[in-house]
């Protein structure tokens, strides 16, 4: 049985005939424990999407970002993230407290184009200890993976990298309040910024 592929998957396999090497692509690359390399993949990105969806199925995809080393391999089949101040709107991680399923998309777009897709489940915590190590998080999300794939590089441009974001959390700064919270239609409305390790 298939730990990657349903009906939908194969309905759409059987039409254009390419069952085998979707089952040969599974049997070969997917795993459910992280390489060394996609440890050093993963803990080198400064940013990865994250798709979630609600319990009624309606899906979020977002994008986070932060320095190398933000996404930890906390295990042989977990890795943990940060979640940094943000809008307040919490659609990513308000999921996850709904709906355990995620998807995770590593991708580099600079120097050697690479993906790697880690779906699992995830756990949203204010009390995970990485949170007294962790310069600026204000949750904790580990996620468990159920399939760990390293998906074809072939359309992924080559981007140069200008500069990293102001706002990426630093040891011992605080980062600037974005332009948008003083905006007159929202000033009133933002919440405080929660306290976090300084480093």
């Amino acid at each position: 049985m298939s730990i990657m592929y349903h009906e939908g998957n194969r309905q759409l396999q059987d039409q254009f005939d390419s069952r085998r090497i979707s089952d040969r692509l599974e049997e070969k690359l997917t795993r459910t424990v992280f390489t060394a390399g996609d440890k050093d993949f993963i803990e080198n990105a400064i940013y990865f999407f994250l798709a979630t969806a609600d319990a009624d199925g309606r899906p979020d995809c977002s994008f986070k970002g932060g320095t190398a080393g933000f996404v930890r391999v906390t295990g042989p089949s977990e890795l943990a993230f940060p979640d940094y101040d943000g809008n307040g709107m919490f659609k990513s991680l308000g999921n996850l407290m709904v709906n355990l399923h995620v998807g995770l998309l590593f991708i580099g777009l600079h120097d050697m184009p690479r993906r790697l897709r880690v779906n699992g489940t995830a756990q949203v915590s204010r009390l995970d200890p990485l949170l007294n190590k962790t310069v600026g998080g204000q949750l904790i999300v580990r996620v468990t993976a159920r399939t760990i794939f390293p998906n074809c590089p072939r359309y992924i441009p080559k981007m140069q990298l200008l500069e990293p974001s102001i706002y990426v959390p630093q040891p011992k700064c605080d980062p600037p309040e974005p332009a948008w919270k003083s905006f007159e239609d929202f000033k009133d409305s933002i919440h405080p910024r929660q306290p976090t390790f300084k480093g």
